[in-house]
């Protein structure tokens, strides 16, 4: 068990999502960046799908209440357990009275936050994910705040001390975060100068950004087309373009309807990249047929594979020497 001392607004329990509820106008919401929430759970030997502490924007601060085991991934924050240094992606174990302390993140927005079994809350609707907009999940539908104590939903155990390489959300050291984008139904309808902006310029994300959707600042994109569009389905990852002419990519707390017209649809493997981008940051769009997503997921599935395996592995070589 774990209690928060101080943490930063927005702090929810989220899990993969609340799935089979869009036709009644519920979104899914889940972890802004799925890679960093699965790595926290593996690393515990948690199921994937099980419920994490995503932390955007630290510092952070908790004690230690009981002795247990405990894992970060995500951002680089500079966290430390009772003044010692931890690795950007860590799993060990902690005793009771001691604190653990994130500190200014220097690259990416969210850290996840794992405990043995996943954190102990209620599952509501099939998922254990806060929906913040609607009031329930997660911890008593709410932000986390001080006072508030977290459990993991297994038994308290030791956890070998593991560190793993994350990949990074910008490749390569570029200054900007390239996400593949798929053409959406309403592409065609903007004008030619539109379409080259928003392909070969970078746009940045705004301070009017958060886990419904990022607001960007760039060349504007006009729409040829006339007319208004009714209300119809959208989903994480598209990009509206409302009449300002400046896009909104919807994210985990999308709403499940409206009418801006849709330029493009950002992939689901880069939606991680996009959890780890902060107001500052530019992103650029790089066009992507579906072929080239298919091989995106299967390139994903492929490296979490070998990570399951590889923690695997170093637990039986663990269990082998005690």
């Amino acid at each position: 068990m774990i209690e928060v001392v101080a943490i930063p607004p927005l702090a929810t329990v989220q899990d993969l999502g609340r799935n089979g509820h869009w036709h009644n106008g519920l979104g899914c919401a889940g972890a802004m960046d799925p890679m960093a929430h699965r790595v926290a759970n593996l690393m515990l030997g948690n199921e994937e799908t099980a419920a994490t502490l995503e932390i955007p924007l630290t510092p952070a601060r908790f004690v230690l209440v009981e002795d247990t085991a405990v894992s970060l991934a995500g951002a680089a924050c500079d966290a430390r357990l009772d003044g010692v240094a931890l690795p950007r992606c860590w799993a060990g174990s902690a005793r009771a009275g001691q604190t653990l302390e994130l500190g200014a993140m220097r690259d990416g927005a969210r850290v996840y936050l794992g405990l043995p079994g996943g954190i102990d809350v209620p599952e509501v609707l099939g998922s254990r994910s806060t929906q913040l907009r609607e009031g329930f999940g997660g911890f008593e539908g709410r932000v986390l705040a001080p006072g508030d104590r977290l459990e993991g939903a297994a038994p308290r155990r030791a956890a070998p001390e593991i560190s793993y390489a994350l990949p990074a959300p910008r490749q390569n050291g570029a200054a900007d975060i390239v996400l593949r984008v798929l053409p959406s139904s309403e592409t065609q309808e903007f004008a030619v100068d539109a379409l080259d902006a928003f392909f070969g310029e970078p746009y940045q994300v705004t301070p009017a950004s958060n886990r419904q959707g990022y607001r960007l600042s760039g060349p504007e994109l006009l729409r040829e087309a006339q007319g208004e569009l009714r209300s119809h389905g959208i989903a994480p990852g598209i990009v509206q373009v409302p009449g300002g002419g400046q896009p909104i990519i919807q994210l985990a707390d999308s709403a499940t309807m409206g009418g801006y017209p849709k330029i493009a649809c950002v992939i689901e493997p880069d939606l991680w990249r996009l959890g780890q981008a902060r107001p500052g940051d530019t992103l650029r769009f790089a066009r992507i047929d579906l072929a080239g997503a298919q091989r995106a997921e299967t390139d994903e599935g492929t490296w979490l594979e070998g990570l399951r395996r590889s923690l695997a592995g170093a637990r039986d070589l663990q269990k082998s020497w005690s």
